[in-house]
């Protein structure tokens, strides 16, 4: 059978990047980050000075940029128009930027056809915001990964201050609720459970639990041949 579409989607800080990587790397495919994507071209706009008001600006140099995965030995490589920016694309200015990015239409028209492409041939665990709703609405399938809004800040915070960034737990709790109604109140593609989604709360699980429970779905789907996990 054609190798599986799999789609992870939720809110940030929920361990959707620790869960599609540890995944794709049990299943031997490919993870396509993205969030990273919205990141490269947030990084872009930052660097080229453009205005996040500019939604026409931001449109084409989401349409210029050739973003790609290049999987190393320990990690999947980000590339930005052949440039390596795997560390660069996750300081707490591009991740703020990248929530702006994110929610202009004609951005994410731009980086959904990439992201189709990539996948078009399967064997791909898809981390983001829309995977299953917008990006692959067909995947074989497809988790919405959540957990309280205090445990994600924890856990971003945590992220944060093990790469050396100095901000406070209030901080981050408030940037994150920030972001989490943007997600869901944006026009284009807002943040919400796909529908046949499978609802995984990890507020209290441990990283290996959520990878055994993901690995049992598509090992259930390969097993039975194909189509959609009911």
């Amino acid at each position: 059978m054609k190798p599986l579409v799999i789609t992870i989607d939720g809110p940030s800080g929920t361990g959707k990047s620790t869960a599609a990587r540890r995944l794709a790397r049990r299943l031997g495919y490919l993870y396509l980050d993205t969030g990273a994507m919205y990141r490269a071209v947030a990084l872009k706009a930052l660097r080229a000075g453009a205005s996040l008001k500019d939604r026409r600006r931001l449109a084409g140099l989401a349409r210029s940029s050739r973003i790609s995965f290049s999987r190393g030995s320990r990690q999947v490589r980000v590339l930005l128009d052949g440039t390596d920016v795997t560390l660069a694309i996750r300081r707490p200015e591009v991740s703020e930027a990248a929530s702006v990015v994110a929610t202009v239409p004609g951005v994410r028209r731009a980086l959904v056809r990439q992201q189709q492409a990539i996948g078009a041939a399967g064997g791909i665990v898809a981390e983001g915001r829309d995977t299953g709703t917008v990006v692959f609405p067909g995947a074989d399938l497809k988790v919405f990964l959540t957990a309280t809004l205090a445990q994600r800040a924890r856990r971003r915070f945590e992220e944060l201050q093990s790469a050396g960034h100095r901000l406070s737990l209030a901080e981050v709790l408030r940037e994150m609720r920030a972001r989490d109604l943007r997600d869901r109140r944006r026009a284009s593609s807002p943040l919400r459970r796909a529908k046949g989604a499978v609802l995984v709360d990890n507020t209290r699980l441990k990283s290996d639990q959520v990878l055994d429970k993901l690995s049992d779905y598509a090992r259930r789907i390969i097993r039975e041949g194909g189509g959609c996990l009911d």
